[in-house]
């Protein structure tokens, strides 16, 4: 049964790595012209296919849920998997650095594949960008806050 620590430890590093990731990419990407509605109607799609696009704030809004869910079931991973591997949280820093790339992959290899989401061509740069907002905006944190507060 979960307690109170393990929902706290969830439950801020998912609002950590949900809010330090989405601000990462619409930083990153906005600045390569990405515009924050079509961003966030993109992880939409996803779920809605080609016609998140035309569904303006709302399906903008179901993005950002989304992202916020896909955030907390990666921090709820990252916790569960912690409770049988105690070097995760003995070292933080490199298991949050290595789950951060896990994580990129498997969003980037297994998730986006098999949505309905836009499937761009590969690009070393984009991958390069991808990993290191996933390496600071989602292991770390994640890695961090259940080091911190799930113990």
């Amino acid at each position: 049964m979960p307690t109170f620590s393990s929902a706290k430890a969830i439950s801020i590093a998912g609002l950590t790595c949900g809010a330090m990731d989405i601000t990462a990419a619409l930083l990153v990407y906005g600045s390569m012209g990405a515009k924050p509605l079509r961003l966030l109607q993109g992880i939409a799609g996803g779920v809605l296919g080609p016609r998140t696009y035309s569904g303006g704030v709302p399906t903008a809004l179901f993005g950002l849920v989304l992202h916020f869910v896909i955030a907390f079931g990666a921090a709820t991973v990252f916790f569960l998997a912690s409770r049988g591997l105690p070097f995760l949280l003995n070292q933080a820093v490199l298991s949050g650095v290595l789950y951060g790339i896990a994580v990129y992959f498997f969003m980037n290899r297994v998730v986006v594949q098999l949505s309905n989401a836009t499937k761009y061509s590969f690009s070393v740069k984009m991958m390069l960008i991808g990993i290191v907002i996933h390496i600071f905006c989602v292991g770390l944190p994640i890695a961090l806050s259940v080091r911190k507060y799930g113990r």
